[in-house]
């Protein structure tokens, strides 16, 4: 009985090692969304309200059922007022979009570089087609984004 109820609320064990998907690079890779410009090895993204902006979409290779998706990337901020954090929406073809958002995980004020990620669960028989990788800002300030990433870890 107790293996029975770990099985719905234990978290599942890695089965393999962390293996890179994609990774994104500042004067290398240009972002969605276009008030995001380069900035000494960084993009940097001025604010002032709420919303989602667009990074990247990203077409994800078929050997990723049945793992945890890793979405990474550091921020340093000078944020007057409000927060950012990570936002990651992954297409289950014939299912919808599902979110993973990094609301644990608030940035916010004045910051060095931090390492932010959320994770995606992928259970047996969900093959995602895409992912859309996002940065949430709410508030007024200045944002610099770099290292993103994505990677996949295999699941028992």
């Amino acid at each position: 009985m107790l293996n029975l109820v770990k099985s719905f609320f234990g978290v599942p064990t890695p089965s393999g090692p962390t293996e890179p998907l994609a990774e994104f690079k500042p004067g290398t890779d240009q972002p969605l969304d276009g008030a995001a410009k380069v900035d000494d090895a960084a993009w940097k993204l001025t604010v002032d309200g709420a919303r989602s902006v667009p990074l990247f979409k990203f077409p994800v290779p078929d050997e990723t059922e049945g793992c945890r998706l890793h979405y990474r990337m550091q921020l340093k901020t000078e944020l007057q007022s409000g927060f950012a954090y990570l936002e990651m929406w992954c297409n289950l073809p014939g299912m919808g979009k599902f979110f993973s958002k990094g609301l644990h995980d608030k940035i916010s004020g004045a910051t060095d570089w931090t390492d932010h990620e959320v994770p995606f669960l992928l259970k047996k028989g969900q093959r995602p087609d895409e992912l859309d990788l996002n940065l949430y800002v709410e508030g007024k300030g200045t944002v610099w984004i770099r290292s993103i990433s994505v990677l996949k870890t295999p699941l028992a």
